[in-house]
């Protein structure tokens, strides 16, 4: 049976360097380093970064202000709300801060957010029994709606 066909095999010798060569092997260098950034390409990003953060310096500014604002009205409202409490409990206003601290109506007396510090707050005494009435911040500054904190 003769055919036509060659039924010859041929085998192809590939070597195996060149389909994986070694990471030591030395790579071909162009003329354009295919490598790092040049300085105008790092000014760049640098400009752009630099921008960026310009325009959110103002809102991040703006959100701490909102958050002590936010901390500021829960203390007052504390405060308020456990006079109250140590009034109908006692039947009359405490004399000071301190002692809602100390008959346990308060852990501790809360840090204004604007002051940063617990002797400042401005304590409105009731004219009739001499007690502590009301409680303010101790704070000169105004709030974003245009009202001073102590007036809050």
């Amino acid at each position: 049976m003769n055919t036509s066909r060659s039924t010859r095999r041929t085998r192809v010798r590939v070597s195996f360097e060149k389909l994986c060569p070694s990471p030591r092997a030395p790579r071909p260098v162009s003329s354009d380093s295919e490598f790092g950034f040049t300085l105008v390409e790092l000014m760049i990003v640098v400009t752009i970064a630099g921008i960026l953060a310009t325009l959110a310096e103002p809102s991040f500014h703006r959100s701490i202000l909102k958050a002590r604002e936010a901390a500021l009205k829960q203390s007052l409202y504390t405060m308020r709300d456990v006079i109250d409490q140590y009034r109908a409990d006692q039947g009359e206003y405490p004399p000071t801060l301190v002692s809602l601290v100390e008959k346990e109506y308060l852990r501790q007396i809360p840090v204004d957010p604007f002051t940063k510090a617990t002797d400042t707050w401005q304590e409105i005494l009731d004219d009739e029994n001499s007690g502590l009435f009301d409680v303010h911040s101790g704070s000169d500054l105004v709030a974003l709606d245009g009202t001073p904190y102590n007036h809050w």
